[in-house]
């Protein structure tokens, strides 16, 4: 991890350039995200902050720019190694993103099964899948399958598998979107509890005012593909600049 002044970077982007056809996404995007602490990325829809996340776990090739995440430079690495810095990276989807067909319990296996590298070969699964149930506040629910799950508890499964493999970054796109305000209010408070539990540095996608209020360690409002205002929610909250105060509104 690379320092600067007194915190660990790790992920630090640089002049991050994407199109899609005449559609420049990403016009120089750059962001530091911090270790511990909780980054909130807000801007209008299409404004590229969904094209930035995928181009930072590789899913997306950007077209210029450099992405570093725990030193590593994205560009330098293979598919394995690629793969394997994945698995540092836990990633909650707006949807959920639960195996339809799999029981609670073989959703929260699976990526174990897959990520054989970072803890070998695990013929006993189970105390990994409660420890992560637990930390979620659903151990009674590892034997239901996701359509007897509520969307706030299919959200907190979603969170669970991410945290089976203990990652040391995690991504959330829209962790409150679809929920109703009280299990909105109960997914925040669960993010604030993984954050002081797992110490994890977390990036966070949202619209949701409440929702960065509450999170929001430091914020950036993504404008026109690159980072048009920078600081604390009481700060931007704060500046009387009309395009940052349409955010708050």
């Amino acid at each position: 991890m690379e320092e600067k002044g007194q915190k660990n970077t790790v992920v630090r982007i640089r002049n991050l350039y994407k199109k899609f056809g005449d559609n420049a996404v990403l016009n120089g995007f750059d962001m530091d995200l911090y270790e511990g602490e909780n980054l909130v990325i807000m801007g209008k829809s299409g404004s590229g902050k969904s094209v930035m996340i995928k181009c930072l776990i590789g899913l997306e090739e950007h077209d210029s720019g450099s992405i570093m995440v725990m030193g590593k430079e994205i560009d330098d690495l293979d598919a394995d190694e690629l793969d394997e810095l994945r698995t540092e990276i836990g990633f909650l989807f707006q949807g959920s993103a639960l195996y339809d067909s799999m029981s609670v319990r073989e959703n929260l296996e699976f990526p174990l099964r897959r990520h054989t590298k970072k803890f070998g070969k695990i013929t006993n699964a189970e105390p990994l899948v409660l420890e992560a149930l637990e930390s979620v506040g659903l151990k009674k629910a590892i034997d239901l399958m996701p359509d007897e799950l509520s969307g706030g508890m299919k959200r907190r499964i979603a969170l669970a598998r991410t945290l089976i493999l203990k990652p040391k970054i995690i991504l959330y796109d829209e962790p409150t979107t679809g929920l109703d305000p009280i299990t909105s209010k109960e997914i925040v408070l669960l993010m604030q509890s993984v954050q002081d539990e797992y110490k994890t540095s977390s990036i966070i996608i949202t619209h949701d005012v409440d929702c960065a209020r509450a999170i929001a360690n430091r914020m950036i409002l993504l404008i026109d593909g690159k980072n048009y205002a920078e600081g604390t929610f009481e700060y931007l909250q704060s500046c009387t600049d009309p395009q940052i105060q349409a955010f708050f509104k």
